[in-house]
């Protein structure tokens, strides 16, 4: 029956069937979830045409099957192209091998099929399509399959996925927390306790609990499993036990495997395919979201983002803890497997990372689960224009990657200020972008015309880089975004808006990257150095109408009013300097270069003090570090930039002392007493909970040889503890460690035998906090911590 609906795309795949390809994308619809099949889109790549004698002689023999085609298209070098279709994937791979060999390059060789079918179709998340519609159990199939574009956001299931297991890895239990079902199934028999917890499924064996969770997708059947790590770490220990329990472990939609493809580059790292479900881990979604936090534990980001975190924190512990729980107390076991699943649903809930993930595939066509992926985003927006335009993209070329200057850093002047002002340009890379029509298409139709006799269709880049007035595609794009965005932030779709703003800042970085196929160092220099020069003059500006700026970074002027000055009088004076400083930008850009200007000057913050330090030991002023007072009264706060109270190589025992000096000077309130007591409460062991460090091991152990560093030690000494007490080894592949300074040196937290050296916090803890701000008035931490000298 010939049917047609809509839906959102979840999951793609390709391969080779019966000699012909097949594109399976499993996409959730109104009537619930549909297998669409498209038999025979044939791969394609590109040669120059002066190469296809040459790539047809290196064919024969090789029983590559290529269909040749001249198009009227042109690469970057304005060169004609043809087309080479395959009938297989297979046969693409090995027609890019052959070219490779032969030294002809393949444009687009790398493109994915099923990528490239949704591409060109400007398919982005949302789906239109037709087929032969079967009904199969708990799912529709769609065969002979036509697609487009459609404007869909859909309605998903979740499901949260924790698991719990012994140190070998042997499963006790599986957490399984959705809008339909919250359980646990628990290796083991009922006790006593647990008669009427009929939220426990018990089972006999390991095996059976697999078995279990197999039906429990095909019973709840989510679009969406989430979790904490869950796919390094859960995923790859089910997978890793179903084959010893010899399971096949089905738990893609239609029955089918998961597949688990190891990382090249990291051994610790693994991408999983679940056919028709997408997987999202909180961590990896919430570094795509630009979230930060200082330790990436459940329960560390559960306690910053909810207020509410679990109460073991020590692995060890943990893992003693868990082992008697299933042995003693599988009720309290479950309760604890529960809530991590719990605690994974209501971070997601809390920073709406689902929708931020919906959104950025609407408007990116980038798989949900996609990590990072800017230049896949870039990609998937820019190719089918590209083609449209009659050019192919340019293949990756690193070894021609020439770096550009990166954003502008103005050298501060350090000192301890009233009234501070800082005015920001909105996104502004992507405004000189669209001002000054920076784009891959526009450099190579810029570069065609002539100076002297085309300047009127040519716009003036730096290094060489020159930009036509018509011709180009990101302009546009960046406006499209940014159109969007404002409604979005008017709208309160915050969600909405931060996939926007990530996408479009991005959009530089990836013209500055040799990971990018459209990467020209004139590209990202002409935005770059554009912004040097924007910053030059906007300083130039402001210090003609009477104010000093005493730094600049990127995209932000720090201005000095020369004086105290109110809340209203401060914001006053932003908002005049604003208006001002954009309307001449205006003026310049349109007397200039006949160019309308986006660049949009922003009144964002006054400090009533504001701090900009010293190198430490020096006199020059810092870059990216200072701390200001913001909102004097009930809703005030310190803003910290760059200092230790927001750094996670120091201990918290100086943030708290920077939080609380800082606190005092800003009110001109005394610290001498403070301070003295403070160092004294140190020595005298009053604040030994504040003095851990806790650093990331960034190597494997082993390959710490010369110079090691305090925490490399603290990790070997933990490790040998471990072995000796028959442990596994935890710090061998990297990790985090937490750890003392001890008369005997660096010792781990968890088997540290050494007095604390108190002295080490005092001169290296306490002291360079103190040093960034008590000479600003005129004091001295030598001077108040010197023993005080009696009369007799």
């Amino acid at each position: 029956m010939q049917a047609q609906s809509q839906g959102f795309v979840l999951t793609r795949q390709s391969r080779d069937s019966r000699g012909s390809t097949e594109i399976t994308l499993w996409v959730k619809t109104p009537e619930g979830p549909a297998k669409l099949t498209i038999v025979g889109d044939e791969p394609v790549c590109f040669v120059r045409q002066q190469d296809l004698d040459g790539a047809q002689h290196s064919l024969k023999d090789t029983g590559v099957n290529t269909r040749w085609k001249s198009l009227a298209l042109s690469n970057f070098q304005h060169q004609p192209m043809a087309a080479g279709y395959s009938k297989t994937i297979k046969d693409s791979h090995q027609l890019a091998s052959v070219l490779q060999h032969a030294g002809i390059e393949a444009y687009e060789s790398d493109i994915r099929l099923a990528d490239r079918f949704l591409m060109e179709r400007f398919i982005r998340g949302g789906i239109a399509f037709t087929g032969q519609l079967k009904r199969r159990n708990g799912f529709l199939e769609y065969a002979n399959v036509k697609a487009k574009a459609a404007d869909y956001r859909p309605e998903l299931t979740v499901v949260s996925l924790d698991i719990e297991c012994s140190e070998k890895g042997v499963l006790y239990s599986v957490g399984l927390h959705s809008d339909n079902d919250s359980r646990v199934i628990m290796v083991g028999k009922p006790e006593p306790d647990c008669a009427e917890q009929n939220w426990i499924e018990w089972v006999d064996s390991e095996k059976a609990l697999l078995e279990a969770l197999e039906a429990w997708f095909v019973r709840f059947d989510p679009d969406v499993v989430i979790g904490w790590n869950v796919i390094d770490f859960d995923f790859r220990l089910l997978i890793r036990r179903a084959e010893w329990n010899n399971v096949g472990l089905r738990l893609g939609r239609g029955n089918q495997q998961m597949h688990w493809r190891q990382s090249s580059q990291n051994p610790n790292q693994g991408f999983l395919t679940v056919p028709g479900r997408v997987v999202l881990d909180g961590i990896d979604t919430l570094k795509t979201a630009t979230y930060n936090f200082r330790s990436w534990s459940l329960e560390s980001v559960s306690q910053e983002l909810l207020g509410e975190g679990k109460a073991i924190h020590n692995v060890y512990d943990r893992m003693a803890e868990i082992n008697q729980m299933y042995r003693e107390d599988k009720l309290s076991l479950a309760t604890y497997n529960l809530q991590d699943c719990k605690l994974v649903t209501r971070i997601f809930a809390h920073t709406h990372l689902l929708d931020f993930a919906i959104e950025r595939s609407c408007l990116t066509g980038v798989e949900l689960d996609r990590v990072g992926g800017s230049v896949a985003a870039f990609t998937n927006l820019y190719l089918p224009q590209l083609h449209r335009a009659g050019y192919v993209a340019p293949s990756l070329d690193s070894d021609n990657w020439i770096a550009s200057p990166g954003g502008y850093v103005m050298d501060s002047k350090p000192g301890l200020y009233q009234s501070v002002l800082v005015l920001d340009f909105k996104s502004l890379y992507p405004s000189i972008i669209r001002s000054f029509r920076i784009d891959p298409l526009g450099l190579v139709e810029g570069l065609l015309l002539e100076e002297g006799r085309d300047d009127e269709q040519a716009i003036a880049g730096f290094r060489g880089g020159r930009f036509h007035r018509q011709r180009h595609f990101l302009p546009k794009m960046i406006e499209d975004l940014w159109a969007a965005r404002d409604q979005a932030k008017r709208d309160g779709e915050k969600a909405f808006s931060q996939a926007i703003k990530i996408i479009m800042n991005s959009f530089y970085g990836v013209l500055g990257s040799s990971g990018c196929r459209f990467f020209d160092h004139r590209l990202a220099s002409s935005i770059t150095m554009r912004g040097h020069e924007i910053m030059k003059v906007t300083r130039e500006l402001i210090e003609a109408k009477g104010y000093e700026v005493i730094y600049g970074d990127t995209d932000s002027t720090f201005v000095s009013l020369n004086g105290s000055f109110s809340a209203d009088q401060a914001d006053d004076i932003g908002k005049g300097l604003v208006t001002y400083i954009n309307q001449w930008w205006r003026e310049h850009l349109s007397e200039t270069y006949g160019l309308e200007s986006a660049l949009e000057l922003e009144y964002e913050t006054h400090y009533h003090r504001f701090l900009m330090p010293t190198i430490r030991g020096q006199e020059t002023g810092s870059k990216k570090r200072y701390a200001g007072l913001v909102d004097v009264g009930e809703n005030e706060r310190i803003v910290f930039k760059g200092l230790e109270t927001v750094r996670t190589d120091w201990t918290a025992l100086a943030q708290n002392f920077q939080k609380v000096i800082y606190q005092r000077i800003f009110h001109d309130q005394p610290v001498e007493d403070y301070v003295r007591e403070y160092v004294e409460a140190t020595r005298n062991g009053q604040h030994n909970e504040m003095l851990v460090y806790r650093k990331r091991l960034r190597r494997n152990l082993s390959e710490y040889q010369k110079n090691v560093p305090p925490h490399v030690r603290a990790a070997r000494m933990a490790d040998e503890y471990n072995k000796r007490h028959g442990r596994p080894l935890q710090y061998q592949n990297g990790g985090w460690i937490e750890y003392v300074i001890t008369l005997n040196g660096p010792e781990p937290l968890e088997v540290r035998q050494s007095p604390i050296d108190y002295e080490h916090y005092v001169e290296k803890q306490i002291r360079p906090v103190a040093d960034g701000i008590l000479p600003f008035i005129g004091q001295s931490f030598s001077e108040i911590t010197a023993p005080q000298l009696g009369l007799f």
